[in-house]
C-alpha cells in the first residue's frame, strides 16, 4: 500500500515535511481494539477491550503491570507492546535498586518516549506500532500518559486509543470535569461506561473486557471477572442515564468513526494488530 516514493523509508521526508512511515506505525495503533486511561487525585483506571482471532483461540494480553504503582494499557501491534512493558519492567527494577525508590511515573515516559523516537531517526530500524497509555501514581500524585509511536507523549485528565476510540472520547469529554474529585466506584462506572461505547452494540460482560487499578494505599492489580461482571450489573441497574445518551453519540461520531470502521480489510492481514 504503497502511498508515493517518499513512504519507502522512516528517514526519507516528504516534499510537505511528513514521516510516511511513522504515519502508518500511528494508523496501526488506531486498528488495535480499543482501550482507555482516566485519573482522579487518587486513582487510575486503565481499561481493554478483549478480541481474539476466533471462536476457538483466546484474547491477547492488552494490560501489563510495570511495576506497583505503575501499569500500561496498550493498542496496536500486541509484540511490540510486550517488549515495551518488559523495558519499561526493566528500568523500574534499576531504578529501584539504584535509588531504593520507585521511579517516578513522569521520567519513566520520558524514557521511553526517547526509545520510540530513536526508531524514527533509524533506517535500519521501523517505529514501534503500539500506542500506551500508561497509567501511574508517584509522589506527586496519579498520572495518566500517552505514549505515540513517533516519540511523542502527553498526559491526560482521560484519554481512548484503539478502533472506535471516538465515542469513548466524546463520552470522557462531557464527563472529565468530574473525574478529579470522583471516587474509586466512580471513576470505575466510568471507564465501563466509556468501554461500552467503543462496543456499538455489541453486550459489555467481564469476559470481552479487561479492567486494572491503581491508587493510593493500593498497588496496581487487575479486577477479578467476578467483580466486573458485578459492577456491570449493578451499573446497568442503577445508571441508565449514561447509555440513554448513546443514540446522541453514536449520530455525532459517525463521521470521525467512519475510517476506523474501514480499518477490517488491513487488520485481516496483520491478525496481530489486534
Amino acid at each position: 500500500m504503497f502511498r508515493n516514493q517518499y513512504d519507502t523509508d522512516v528517514t526519507t521526508w516528504s516534499p510537505a515535511g511528513r514521516l510516511f512511515q511513522v504515519e502508518y506505525a500511528m494508523e496501526a495503533v488506531k486498528q488495535g481494539s480499543a482501550a482507555i486511561g482516566l485519573r482522579s487525585k487518587t486513582h487510575v483506571i486503565l481499561a481493554c477491550v478483549n478480541k481474539a482471532n476466533s471462536e476457538l483461540s483466546s484474547h491477547q494480553k492488552k494490560i501489563f503491570k510495570v511495576d506497583d504503582h505503575i501499569g500500561v494499557a496498550i493498542a496496536g501491534l500486541t509484540a511490540d507492546g510486550r517488549v515495551l512493558s518488559r523495558y519499561m519492567r526493566n528500568e523500574c527494577i534499576n531504578y529501584s535498586y539504584a535509588y531504593e525508590s520507585p521511579l517516578p511515573v513522569g521520567r519513566l515516559v520520558v524514557q521511553l518516549a526517547d526509545k520510540a523516537q530513536v526508531c524514527t531517526q533509524r533506517s535500519w530500524k521501523r517505529p514501534y506500532g503500539v500506542g500506551l497509555l500508561v497509567g501511574g501514581l508517584d509522589e506527586s500524585g496519579a498520572h495518566l500518559y500517552y505514549n505515540c509511536p513517533s516519540g511523542n507523549y502527553f498526559e491526560y485528565q482521560a484519554f481512548a486509543i484503539g478502533s472506535r476510540s471516538q465515542a469513548a472520547k466524546t463520552y470522557l469529554e462531557r464527563r472529565f470535569e468530574t473525574f478529579m474529585d470522583s471516587s474509586r466506584e466512580s471513576l470505575l462506572k466510568d471507564a465501563l461506561f466509556a468501554l461500552r461505547e467503543t462496543l456499538q452494540g455489541e453486550k459489555l460482560t467481564s469476559t470481552n473486557c479487561t479492567v486494572a487499578v491503581v491508587g493510593v494505599g493500593e498497588a496496581f492489580h487487575m479486577l477479578d471477572k467476578e467483580t466486573i461482571q458485578a459492577l456491570i450489573n449493578e451499573f446497568e441497574i442503577a445508571g441508565e442515564e449514561a447509555p440513554a445518551a448513546a443514540p446522541d453519540e453514536a449520530g455525532s461520531d459517525e463521521p470521525a468513526a467512519a475510517p476506523e470502521e474501514g480499518a477490517p480489510a488491513d487488520q485481516g492481514a496483520a491478525p496481530m494488530d489486534i
